[in-house]
């Protein structure tokens, strides 16, 4: 199996905001039919990056999931999150990798993975991405050794999940 490489330095503050899931390998923890998933990153006032991720669950209700992410190196293209409650962070073996291997120079997509070639995800600044491009991106996964026979390409119907939908559950 190929080793996973990232990209050789990501601009931390360049890759903040929002982007959409466009595609990913299934994970345990994520519902297999949620729709229109967001990733957005945020610059903590300790430097750590907050991570809130939304979507529109199996049942259609918003859900969400916060939390934070650190930098392992000065190439800020690899980093470990955590998903846990802020008060149990400090657990050791808690931190997932999460690793930038590929990244378009306007940083409108992004091609994520782990080292142990589990996790990989897809994402782009739009809902939609070409056809061709997503391909350029999966072919680089291929390249690192992923096998995306069970990809999941994500859905997006133009929905959001905002603060206000959040705050009325």
């Amino acid at each position: 199996m190929s080793d996973v490489t990232s990209v050789p330095s990501l601009d931390l503050n360049r890759y903040l905001g929002r982007w959409y899931e466009i595609a990913r390998l299934p994970i345990k923890y994520e519902d297999e039919l949620a729709t229109d998933i967001t990733a957005s990153y945020s610059l903590n006032p300790d430097g750590k990056v907050r991570v809130d991720n939304r979507c529109f669950d199996e049942t259609n209700k918003p859900t969400n999931a916060v939390g934070e992410a650190s930098a392992v190196d000065n190439t800020n293209a690899k980093l470990k999150v955590n998903f846990l409650p802020a008060a149990l962070r400090w657990l050791p073996f808690t931190d997932g990798d999460y690793w930038v291997l590929k990244i378009d120079p306007d940083y409108q997509i992004s091609l994520v993975g782990t080292p142990d070639h589990k996790f990989l995800w897809v994402l782009a600044r739009q809902s939609f991405i070409p056809e061709a491009a997503l391909q350029e991106y999966l072919d680089e996964a291929r390249r690192q050794g992923f096998d995306l026979a069970k990809l999941v390409r994500t859905t997006h119907t133009g929905r959001e999940v905002s603060d206000a939908l959040l705050k009325s559950l």
